[in-house]
């Protein structure tokens, strides 16, 4: 093994795999193309991030979900993740640079009050709290069916305003459901339809737009 030559660099091994993808993508759909070149970026990040071809047909892009999340980003927004895995994902180097706010509030001690309060998850109870920010606001969702619902449902009753919302929550119960309703709904989002998801794919879904501002 030692003597075997293999790719070390971080960049190389990224765009090898880029490369890959694309090949892997005209071997399953010769005639698949991309709406955009973001959505090209986004999709096959995806794919980088899970192995998961799947993503090719499954990522629904909605109310120009990219154009708002861009904005958010370029005037100082805030980001905010269901999970701490999300979060710890992202390239928060990037939003620092750029003046993005960041942030899961899963943890914090208002939340858990909050949820013990309503007899409601710790998912909803942040999204309550979160709703309380003066900035544009992105909601990125990679776990828990029920904050999509309590961002839907806040935004139905004029309690929260939102740029935009990546919801790829995984599993089996509600996250299909939760995530048609956000794609049904009126509200610019990236969802992935079906049971596939999960903060990693949040992450890289975020990521993606983070390194394609222009």
């Amino acid at each position: 093994m030692a003597d075997e030559k293999y790719i070390t660099i971080p960049n190389k091994i990224t765009e090898k795999s880029f490369v890959m993808i694309q090949d892997e993508i005209d071997k399953i759909d010769p005639n698949y193309t991309f709406n955009s070149p973001i959505e090209e970026q986004i999709i096959k990040r995806a794919i980088h991030t899970t192995a998961d071809f799947d993503y090719m047909h499954s990522l629904r892009f909605t109310h120009d979900a990219i154009k708002h999340i861009k904005h958010a980003i370029m005037n100082h927004g805030t980001i905010i993740t269901d999970t701490t895995m999300a979060l710890s994902g992202i390239n928060k180097r990037k939003l620092d640079q750029l003046g993005v706010n960041y942030h899961c509030f899963i943890r914090d001690p208002e939340v858990r009050e909050l949820a013990n309060k309503k007899g409601i998850t710790r998912s909803m109870a942040a999204i309550e709290v979160a709703a309380e920010l003066p900035t544009e606001k992105v909601f990125v969702v990679g776990n828990a069916p029920t904050a999509l619902y309590k961002i839907l449902e806040m935004i139905k009753e004029n309690r929260l305003t939102v740029a935009a919302v990546i919801g790829v929550p995984v599993g089996f119960v509600e996250a299909k459901e939760s995530k048609d309703e956000l794609v049904n709904s009126d509200v610019p989002a990236i969802a992935a339809v079906g049971r596939k998801g999960g903060s990693n794919l949040a992450a890289a879904l975020t990521n993606a737009i983070i390194y394609n501002l222009d």
